[in-house]
């Protein structure tokens, strides 16, 4: 083998790395025939890439209808029931979700004393006054969702089976305020003893009195 030769071999077989290396790659992933959103394409008529929505397409889990989204009747009136049942899970849960939306503005007690409100923000009303303690579970379902006042809806933030949950939670705040032990029947009679002591050593004591749920 020459010297020449030997000068010029690594020089060629770099060459055929690097053929062999460039037939390798392939620019289809690269490549591809799509559009990008929101970008302009002459595929179509209206040279849009995006494509209309076609009518009546709800996204999964986004229905928007019925008294069940809208806590509202065909009349447009709140209704009064919860659309599944009521139990002791959706009550913690409302409690849950109530005290981390809620409470800034309504405070743990649904008073209208919450923290943003001692720092300016208007205070709402209370939920123990006539008027909505009167009131149906689907209106506090329905302020959440559509907003009230200064107060913007929530649906973003809260999905609908949550916003159910702190309706109904908001009835158990509204409860303790005029709840009696005599209500109280389905306790067993130590418990109900129990927290007769407690209210009335309460009673006796100045501060706040102790809640409970049974």
């Amino acid at each position: 083998m020459s010297a020449e030769t030997r000068r010029t071999r690594p020089a060629l077989l770099l060459a055929v790395a690097v053929l062999l290396a460039a037939a390798g790659c392939r620019q289809n992933m690269h490549n591809q025939h799509k559009v990008k959103t929101l970008a302009a394409s002459d595929f179509f008529p209206d040279g849009q890439g995006a494509r209309p929505i076609p009518a009546h397409t709800v996204a999964r889990g986004d229905l928007r209808e019925g008294w069940a989204y809208s806590g509202l009747d065909t009349a447009n009136k709140p209704v009064a029931q919860l659309p599944f049942p009521l139990t002791r899970e959706v009550l913690l849960r409302g409690e849950q979700r109530f005290n981390i939306y809620c409470s800034p503005c309504h405070d743990r007690q649904g008073t209208g004393h919450g923290m943003i409100v001692q720092r300016g923000y208007k205070q709402p009303t209370s939920y123990h006054v006539e008027r909505l303690r009167n009131a149906p579970v689907g209106y506090f379902y329905n302020v959440i969702t559509e907003g009230f006042g200064v107060m913007p809806s929530y649906a973003p933030q809260v999905p609908v089976a949550d916003r159910w949950a702190i309706a109904a939670y908001i009835r158990v705040l509204q409860y303790r305020q005029t709840a009696k032990l005599a209500d109280l029947s389905v306790l067993p009679p130590e418990r109900r003893r129990a927290i007769q002591a407690e209210l009335d050593q309460a009673a006796a004591t100045p501060g706040p009195a102790p809640s409970h749920t049974p």
